[in-house]
């Protein structure tokens, strides 16, 4: 078996030393190239050059912002004509995600350990006995996402943590509340929600003021603990959507407490939610903030959100 490894350097919680555990350790299981990466984007590449050189896995060390680079590598590549035929997953290379961010939602999602060498483990197991599941994704206009994605207040918060992150500050679930309240108090146009959601043969909803997309539980994490508005979305089901038509001080401390609760249940008057959507677009009458599995992508007016079924394989 062929098999590339991309590996984010800034990674935070490997070091040199635990990638070449790694790495020694994969290649007792596969033919395996080493390819790292030195700017933002270049996962893409990197994986899609892989897929069209038709290698049969491709191993991700980095976080979820890595993760989805290597997702939109895979998914936009053209695999030789030996791959044509079968589902869409069995045309491309397999994926599989050692962790090695802060967070690391998507391989906590499918099973995995949250530490790297727990995870590797894992990994080496599935490939000795070829076990592995196929998932589907989201997309965003022309953006794949594995398991998220923002449009308003909870992007403008990612963008925040970004900023303090460049200016030497650690990720941390801290750093997350502290800029959370200071955008909600001083940045978000709170009072005055811009956002309709458009589904096709349906009424628009309006006067949304942020909304979450999730393609599979949970949304996040903070440390140890789940982050779940929506608990029924899944790999195999389309997206599930939770909106907060008013930003009210009120209103949204229950919908937060609600959200933190041991048996998360978001309701009330100002929540709206919906369950396995195969498309749907989001329209705002002035730019959001805008983000995919944690990564902040700028400012949008309009982002039109499709689920791709059976979309990619995975170890696990």
């Amino acid at each position: 078996m062929r098999a590339v490894l991309v590996v984010n350097p800034k990674a935070t919680t490997t070091s040199e030393r635990s990638r070449d555990v790694l790495v020694r350790a994969l290649r007792s299981q596969v033919d395996l190239s080493v390819r790292y990466t030195r700017r933002r984007g270049h996962a893409t590449d990197l994986a899609r050059e892989a897929a069209q050189e038709g290698v049969d896995l491709v191993v991700t060390l980095g976080g979820d912002g890595t993760v989805n680079e290597v997702v939109n590598g895979l998914m936009t590549a053209e695999p030789p004509t030996i791959r044509t035929g079968g589902s869409p997953a069995d045309r491309l290379p397999a994926l599989a995600t050692v962790p090695g961010g802060s967070t690391n939602v998507f391989a906590r999602a499918l099973g995995l350990p949250r530490e790297w060498a727990d995870g590797t483990s894992m990994i080496l197991e599935g490939l000795r006995l070829g076990r592995s599941r196929t998932i589907g994704l989201g997309r965003a206009d022309d953006r794949y996402f594995t398991f998220c994605a923002g449009f308003g207040l909870d992007a403008a918060v990612i963008n925040r943590v970004e900023q303090a992150r460049r200016r030497g500050r650690v990720s941390s679930p801290s750093l997350y509340f502290r800029s959370t309240l200071s955008h909600y108090f001083l940045g978000a146009h709170r009072r005055h929600p811009a956002i309709s959601l458009e589904r096709p043969g349906e009424s628009a909803e309006g006067e949304l003021g942020t909304v979450i997309i999730q393609n599979t539980a949970p949304w996040t994490y903070l440390g140890d603990r789940e982050v779940n508005p929506n608990p029924e979305a899944s790999f195999d089901l389309g997206l599930d959507v939770l909106a907060l038509r008013q930003l009210r001080v009120a209103s949204t401390t229950r919908t937060v407490t609600q959200l933190l609760s041991r048996h998360p249940d978001p309701h009330g008057k100002q929540v709206l939610r919906l369950h396995d959507l195969e498309e749907f677009t989001l329209v705002s009458a002035r730019p959001q903030a805008f983000q995919l599995d944690g990564d902040y992508l700028g400012e949008r007016h309009k982002v039109r959100f499709t689920s791709v079924s059976g979309a990619l394989r995975v170890i696990c």
